[in-house]
């Protein structure tokens, strides 16, 4: 081979190889992520938003609550829409509540109870179209907004999860006021195929004031405990509800504490003690003089005979799950459930609970679901939300057969559901369904208010 020749390739041979060694495979990735943007209010923009207006369309459904012959329905953030219901079949707007920051309720006698944002309170429903706010409790909720206590601030949106990463967390600009609602909206990012996410089992990146929602988390049933003749009488929320009415007080929780207050005078809520119970709290149910607190990692039974210090009895544990709870005389039904806020992939189930003795409940059987939320329970009539499986009604007659003794299914979107009088009142995603259950096998669906999708 000529020198000459032969030099001139290995030269570009060469080059050629120090161009290919200096090229990189470079790969590169775009995701969608759905984001929340906080929306602020003042502090005394808040307060002077809380007014009854006219009649609004529902959006956003969140918890249900009975009272009488009315419906409340708590649209998310917003406030509450109200419902003349003496005829499920033909239910009448009458009014609605504007509460920004607004997330749960409960009612005794004429009084309606409501969150607005950190602050709780108390209106007037005497007369349903002049409702009055008569009482209001600044920082009843103090750990929504406190810098301390990371995401927690703003557990309201349905979507948002409760864990974070405090690697990555960047506080909402809290200077600006307080969060009342979040804005949603979809956001792509281009990154390196090997940049990790900041997105993983439900963990969640505060970013540039920006929230990123992993999951839903929304309600289901409670069963309205006797009240003495004479008194004022509570009315009937949901499983998952985070306000109960017991013997004259309302009972609140928060991530990790149950507060109390004296209802002695319905419409001048006195606050009282201040329970730790834990952490991950998520619900509270009452039956008799007990409480029954659902959290992520168990169920938490309360003596509450002296009510303004309820005293704990013991512990029923489980793995980490979301877990709404109702009871019996005898059994507490339990739901457990997968998904990003619930910090497991695989567990749905239904757990019965033999609570004979509340200082040792003991497991009886559990049952495997698909994704179930909210539950209730008539008589022996079981009601469980499945979400996109359904609403599923059981025979529970029998604890150990409850799996062998399905009535029915409807196929609804559903994750709340009050029973009581021969009326299933049933939330989903598209609105809220009221049944005919005086046959269980054979539901009749009596009306459905459906929701109006809203441009954002």
């Amino acid at each position: 081979m000529n020198k000459a020749y032969y030099s001139r390739l290995m030269l570009v041979l060469g080059l050629l190889a120090g161009w290919l060694g200096g090229c990189n495979d470079v790969c590169r990735q775009t995701l969608t992520y759905t984001i929340y943007e906080p929306v602020y209010m003042t502090r005394e923009e808040l307060k002077a938003a809380v007014r009854q207006q006219a009649p609004v369309p529902l959006v956003n459904p969140g918890k249900i609550y009975l009272k009488d012959n009315y419906l409340f329905i708590n649209e998310v953030g917003k406030g509450i829409h109200v419902y003349n219901n003496a005829n499920p079949a033909a239910p009448q707007q009458v009014t609605f509540i504007n509460i920004p920051g607004n997330h749960d309720l409960a009612v005794l006698g004429d009084i309606l109870y409501a969150d607005n944002a950190m602050n709780l309170v108390a209106f007037d429903i005497s007369d349903p179209q002049n409702v009055r706010a008569v009482r209001q409790i600044d920082n009843a909720f103090p750990a929504r907004f406190s810098n301390a206590n990371g995401p927690a601030s703003a557990v309201g949106y349905p979507g948002v999860v409760r864990w974070y990463d405090p690697a990555t967390l960047v506080q909402p600009d809290l200077t600006r006021g307080v969060i009342v609602d979040w804005i949603k909206r979809d956001q792509k990012r281009v990154s390196s195929c090997d940049q990790p996410s900041d997105f993983q089992s439900g963990w969640v990146n505060w970013g540039g004031n920006v929230m990123f929602a992993a999951a839903d988390s929304r309600s289901a049933l409670a069963v309205a405990p006797p009240q003495n003749g004479g008194q004022p009488t509570a009315g009937i929320g949901g499983s998952m509800a985070r306000f109960t009415i017991s013997q004259n007080h309302l009972y609140t929780i928060d991530e990790t504490t149950m507060r109390v207050y004296d209802l002695a005078l319905p419409a001048d809520p006195a606050p009282g003690s201040a329970v730790n119970v834990g952490w991950g709290i998520e619900t509270i149910f009452p039956y008799k003089d007990k409480l029954f607190i659902g959290s992520r990692t168990g169920m938490f039974i309360f003596d509450a005979a002296n009510p303004a210090q309820p005293t704990q009895l013991s512990t029923f544990s489980h793995l980490q799950s979301c877990d709404p709870v109702v009871v019996d005389d005898q059994y507490a039904y339990v739901t457990l459930r997968s998904g990003p806020t619930c910090r497991n992939t695989t567990l749905n189930q239904l757990d019965v609970v033999d609570i004979t003795d509340l200082r040792n409940p003991r497991l009886v059987k559990t049952y495997p679901m698909q994704n179930p939320h909210g539950l209730g329970k008539d008589g022996n009539t079981l009601f469980v939300c499945e979400g996109e499986a359904g609403l599923k009604v059981f025979d529970a007659a029998d604890v150990r057969a409850i799996d062998q003794n399905r009535l029915g299914t409807q196929a609804i979107h559903s994750y709340d559901v009050i029973p009581f009088r021969n009326v299933a009142i049933v939330v989903g995603n598209d609105g809220l369904y009221q049944y005919d259950y005086s046959d269980p096998k054979n539901l009749k669906l009596l009306s459905k208010i459906a929701v109006t999708q809203v441009k954002q």
